[in-house]
């Protein structure tokens, strides 16, 4: 690989470093578009849409062993089907399909939109809300919570295991690998329960019990695994994706009250909100053979980032692309990722995003930001002024 440029060398995709992540991005795409960083133990990135979407399909090269994440979540075992490559991948993956059909959803969109109102008045309620905690995080978490069996009484828990197994694994990993624990220990005394004491419910956990793969049940380390990933995403990326969203709105009372006028609108709305301020700005791989990207050498045995954020706002990909254009078409971005590890819930997590954020702006007059330093990224408090 050629001389690698200062930017290259301390390109990271956590913390502050969001910040301004969208010069990063631009300036990498513009002149080191395949690079090294020496951050987290080195790592070579990808930030083209083109080489990206490449490599995705490509598993046999570009493996997601031993973890998808960089780093990662301190978790004793893969996380299902996620850090598994084909062929095994497929029938680990197939498992989940009955749960996020249009079908499955279409049932939890009234129950969605129950919460997603009844959160949303709360907020209406107060002069500052910090709709973080009363909203972007509390409804995902409720009708995920729902979905899978996990009890609602269990919330906070939860709310301080995201925190500290995502947010906390770059600053300080022994936390967040006991975190880790924690989940998996809950979830494997969850399992045990709902083993001894048999429940008649509709839910993950319970057809998770009954399932097969290769013709054997899934082992107890499997459906922890299978809880532990579902926990994380469930929760996490879509409470990012709905403060975000009004972190942008809070900033845009014209688009507020055009999104009022015109709800059809929002579908494609949330599409490009996901497409600039996506909750995975990254993923991993590990390279299984010496191989080039875009003229670059990367080695076998390195680990590369395919930086799904910056691929997002790829040039080459799409027009204007730090702008955000609400009605914007043909909008292909990466944010649910590509190929067979392509997001199996981004269907759901379109659902709640478009139900949360229709109910939030039918309910909730203008709002505006109460402190204009709080970050786009994440899951921690934005204090909103309402009626402002």
């Amino acid at each position: 690989m050629s001389a690698t440029p200062d930017i290259a060398r301390k390109f990271t995709y956590h913390g502050p470093a969001l910040d301004t992540i969208t010069e990063t991005y631009k300036e990498l795409l513009d002149k080191c578009p395949v690079g090294r960083s020496e951050q987290l133990g080195g790592f070579v990135f990808l930030t083209r849409s083109e080489d990206i979407l490449a490599a995705e399909q490509d598993p046999e090269t570009f493996s997601v062993t031993p973890s998808m994440l960089l780093p990662s979540f301190g978790n004793e075992t893969p996380m299902i089907p996620i850090d598994i490559d084909p062929p095994d991948h497929g029938e680990y993956r197939r498992i989940l399909l009955p749960l996020f059909t249009p079908k499955k959803i279409a049932q939890l969109t009234v129950g969605m939109r129950e919460t997603a109102k009844r959160l949303a008045d709360q907020v209406a309620a107060q002069d500052v809300a910090d709709v973080s905690a009363l909203f972007a995080r509390p409804m995902p978490t409720i009708i995920f919570s729902r979905l899978a069996g996990f009890p609602e009484s269990d919330w906070p828990k939860f709310d301080r295991w995201v925190d500290e197994v995502i947010y906390e694994r770059v600053l300080d990993h022994d936390r967040s690998t006991a975190a880790s624990r924690e989940v998996e220990q809950y979830f494997d005394a969850l399992l045990e329960s709902r083993i001894d004491n048999p429940i008649d419910a509709d839910d993950l956990i319970k057809y998770l019990l009954g399932a097969e793969v290769n013709g054997r049940p899934l082992s107890r380390p499997e459906l922890v695994s299978y809880c532990y990933l579902l926990f994380l995403a469930g929760l996490d990326t879509t409470a990012w994706a709905i403060r975000s969203s009004l972190w942008h709105l809070a900033q845009h009372p014209e688009e507020q009250t055009r999104l009022r006028e015109d709800p059809e609108l929002l579908p494609a709305a949330v599409e490009e909100w996901l497409r600039t301020m996506s909750p995975v700005q990254a993923m991993a791989r590990t390279c299984m053979r010496d191989t080039e990207v875009s003229g670059q050498e990367i080695k076998s045995g390195e680990r590369v980032v395919l930086v799904f954020g910056a691929g997002n706002r790829d040039p080459e990909t799409f027009d204007d692309p730090d702008e955000i254009i609400l009605d914007r078409e043909n909008n292909r971005h990466l944010s649910f990722g590509g190929g067979v590890h392509r997001c199996l819930g981004s269907n759901l997590a379109r659902q709640e995003l478009i139900v949360g954020l229709e109910e939030f702006l039918n309910a909730v007059p203008q709002f505006s930001l109460a402190d204009e330093s709080q970050p786009w990224h994440g899951v921690g408090p934005l204090d909103l002024e309402i009626g402002g």
